[in-house]
């Protein structure tokens, strides 16, 4: 039986991560801060939780982060830059689930196929991006793709098998974007499945990458 760990299984896509895995027959087990008080802002309680949890997994998926951070939403121009601002959105975004791989490589196998997984988005894409603002959201998943493509190459010395990839799930029906009604949407499940879909195919060879809900590789 396969075993899976969730960061995030709360969340629209946690849950329905969670639920399309044990429908599969995975073992799964989950942590989140309504149901576990993991905050991934803090380092201390990312240990803690690590510490709680038993290993190993053959999937880690880190499904957290947030568009609006407080009151704070996307800045639409320069003028709206925040640095408080700007600061949680990369506590949250981008140093939160790096120090989850950094404290949950001890449960990954160093010989079997594993995947971990982070949530990312499209719009962290430097390449992509044409239009503009929402500077903190855009930087703190820039620098998510590159912590975890980083972290991949020294990873791969160690854990031959391991596969450390970043996933745009496209654009999902959850609270996280229920303020921009004029964007496409699929629901959470559809979202699961195609992710999980995803993964299930990747190599190690693709350690590093940056893929889509079709697979298909992101541009930096």
């Amino acid at each position: 039986m396969k075993r899976a760990l969730i960061i995030g299984g709360f969340g629209g896509i946690g849950q329905a991560l969670v639920q399309e895995l044990k429908g599969q027959g995975c073992d799964v087990t989950t942590l989140s801060r309504s149901d576990d008080q993991l905050d991934i802002t803090d380092e201390n309680s990312i240990v803690q939780a690590m510490d709680r949890v038993i290993g190993p997994f053959d999937l880690i998926v880190v499904a957290t982060g947030a568009l609006e951070i407080g009151c704070n939403g996307p800045e639409k121009q320069l003028s709206s830059l925040c640095s408080d601002a700007m600061a949680a959105q990369f506590a949250l975004n981008s140093m939160g689930p790096i120090l989850i791989l950094k404290h949950a490589l001890k449960h990954i196998s160093r010989t079997d196929r594993s995947v971990f997984a982070v949530l990312s988005a499209r719009v962290g894409s430097i390449g992509d991006n044409r239009l503009g603002g929402w500077y903190s959201y855009r930087a703190s998943k820039a620098a998510l793709n590159q912590l975890i493509h980083t972290d991949s190459i020294e990873i791969a010395r160690s854990h031959r098998n391991a596969i450390c990839v970043i996933l745009h799930p496209g654009t999902v029906a959850t609270r996280f974007t229920e303020k921009f009604p004029n964007h496409a949407k699929v629901s959470a499940e559809e979202a699961a499945l195609n992710l999980l879909m995803v993964m299930e195919e990747l190599s190690p060879s693709q350690t590093g990458g940056f893929f889509d809900w079709k697979g298909n590789e992101v541009t930096w």
